[in-house]
């Protein structure tokens, strides 16, 4: 059966699958990404984990894949298929394109963004489905984004498109490691909630998770630190959304767990602040950790797709709607 390779690279660990033609997954696996050994041990782990999977679908499907997409985290150059730059894998200018290539021997290989890629897979077949303009906004360690238009994800002139965690909410706040001070993502981030509420709570091991369970239990402490994330984050959106005019806003990551405890008081919030502006729906995600999987899928459909000659992504009628995992 003809099927790529779909591969998600995270700062811990590896999701992968082979998917068909209509977007079924044929096989999944999850490996550790192995960071702890160096930068070149998670490349090479990475080329290894691309050949098991090329000779599992040789062994499962008769045939080899037919074209890898593989997601990663951080400055990624996908029109040279190149990891540029991740902090949290310590790596600079991988070029995992030829790289895979190489160990499969010329296969075709898709390299994106990991949020780009999970935004493309909300867009296509979870939260942002059957909206043409769509904003998903990734709520965990950091902030990122990916723009939605029509079927497809804007990367920008220079591949940073939709870096919304470092809009600038609290001009002369704190420091960011990008260099500037009051970035959105040091204010409304799972790490900046939860480092927030361990200051607030007097316990070190609180996480933002223990700030949303106090919050449900009228614990004032925790809704002061709850509503100033979501105060931040709503001029951040409010910043977004003026700026794109998307029909549907997602929120995913580990923040959006929370369900309503973020959702009610951020469209409250949202809505206090817009004026000429049409409010957008403001939605949960609905892939979870398999957006980014399920992207890169769709990423390798696009590549063969326009080698193929036809446009690339301009919706599912060009590359096969992905199948939601089961939770």
């Amino acid at each position: 059966m003809n099927h790529v390779i779909a591969l998600d690279v995270g700062g811990t660990g590896m999701k992968a699958a082979l998917v068909g033609p209509d977007g079924r997954l044929l096989h999944q696996a999850r490996r550790a990404t192995g960071r702890h050994r160096g930068p070149e041990a998670v490349v090479d782990d990475i080329l290894g984990f691309a050949a098991d999977l090329h000779a599992e679908g040789e062994s499962l499907l008769g045939r080899g894949a037919s074209a890898v997409g593989i997601a990663v985290p951080g400055i990624v150059d996908s029109a040279l298929g190149v990891a540029v730059y991740a902090a949290n894998l310590g790596w600079r200018d991988v070029p995992l394109r030829k790289l895979i290539g190489e160990r499969l021997h010329g296969i075709p290989v898709a390299v994106g963004h990991d949020v780009r890629s999970g935004g493309l897979a909300e867009g296509r077949a979870g939260a942002g489905r059957g909206a043409d303009r769509v904003l998903f906004v990734a709520l965990g360690t950091g902030i990122a984004g990916a723009i939605g238009i029509g079927g497809r994800v804007e990367a920008g002139a220079h591949g940073n498109a939709g870096e919304i965690g470092h809009v600038v909410v609290r001009p002369g706040g704190a420091p960011c490691p990008c260099g500037q001070r009051g970035c959105l993502e040091r204010y409304a981030s799972a790490s900046a909630v939860g480092e927030a509420w361990a200051l607030a709570c007097g316990d070190p091991r609180a996480d933002a998770a223990d700030c949303a369970e106090a919050v449900t239990r009228g614990d004032q402490r925790a809704r002061k630190v709850w509503q100033e994330a979501v105060d931040a984050l709503a001029d951040g959106l409010v910043t977004g959304l003026t700026l794109l005019d998307p029909q549907r806003l997602i929120i995913g990551g580990g923040l959006a767990e929370a369900g309503e405890t973020l959702f009610a008081p951020l469209r409250e919030a949202v809505a206090s602040r817009i004026t000429f502006q049409v409010p957008p729906e403001i939605v949960p995600a609905a892939l979870g950790d398999s957006a980014g999987c399920l992207g890169a899928g769709l990423l390798a459909w696009d590549l063969l797709a326009t080698d193929a000659g036809v446009p690339r992504a301009a919706g599912p009628a060009h590359s096969p709607t992905p199948e939601v995992p089961a939770p």
